[in-house]
């Protein structure tokens, strides 16, 4: 069972790339962190203000078009 468990913890998790990307993105034309979850049709992108959602919103197609997606992309604030 302790070896089941070890072997488990040991293959660390790693970020979809899509997330990677947008959270890059965001970190540099906006010197911000936020939150990603990926869905099966859409990509959701929590933001920490208004202010910034409002920002970011000019920036969707841009950000559509590095990722090369079909998914929607959601501001979700809080």
């Amino acid at each position: 069972m302790t070896k089941a468990l070890a072997d488990i913890l040991a293959n660390k998790w790693e970020e979809p790339p899509e997330i990677k990307m947008i959270k890059d993105y965001i970190k540099r034309e906006f010197n911000s962190s936020v939150g990603v979850e990926l869905r099966p049709e859409q990509i959701v992108i929590a933001v920490p203000s208004a202010a910034m959602a409002s920002a970011l919103r000019m920036h969707l197609h841009k950000i559509k078009t590095l990722l090369g997606t079909d998914k929607r992309l959601v501001i979700k604030i809080g």
